[in-house]
């Protein structure tokens, strides 16, 4: 069955994770000019495979794991920080949004070899 596919699975959490992130931004009324200037923020992580693609995989899967967002989202609950909340949720919504795209977290073995499958091929 087409839904039980584990990448099928990850790819419809990645749509959940986004679509919950960004309902709580906008019920919170966060700024939309925040969103825009720093929506793909985690992606200049990518730059690390300039170095090789090991560290590239490490920088890269730092950035889109949920355990940062998630630390942040802490520590701005606990401070009542609005700003890292508004972060966090940025954050998780550009995680969200690259799970429904097919970019999973990264193996050393280069970009195209992630968590969810080899990118730019049907799993």
């Amino acid at each position: 069955m087409f839904l039980a596919k584990p990448n099928t699975l990850l790819r419809l959490e990645g749509l959940a994770v986004f679509l919950l992130a960004l309902l709580l931004y906008r019920h919170q009324a966060y700024s939309w000019p925040l969103f825009w200037s720093t929506i793909l923020l985690p992606d200049v992580a990518l730059l690390a495979y300039l170095i090789n693609k090991e560290v590239g995989s490490v920088a890269y899967n730092l950035t889109h794991a949920k355990i940062l967002p998630a630390l942040l989202a802490g520590v701005g609950l606990v401070y009542s920080m609005p700003l890292l909340l508004s972060l966090s949720l940025i954050w998780f919504m550009h995680i969200g949004a690259d799970r429904v795209l097919g970019y999973g977290l990264k193996y050393p073995r280069g970009f195209k070899f992630t968590h969810l499958g080899v990118i730019g091929k049907l799993n």
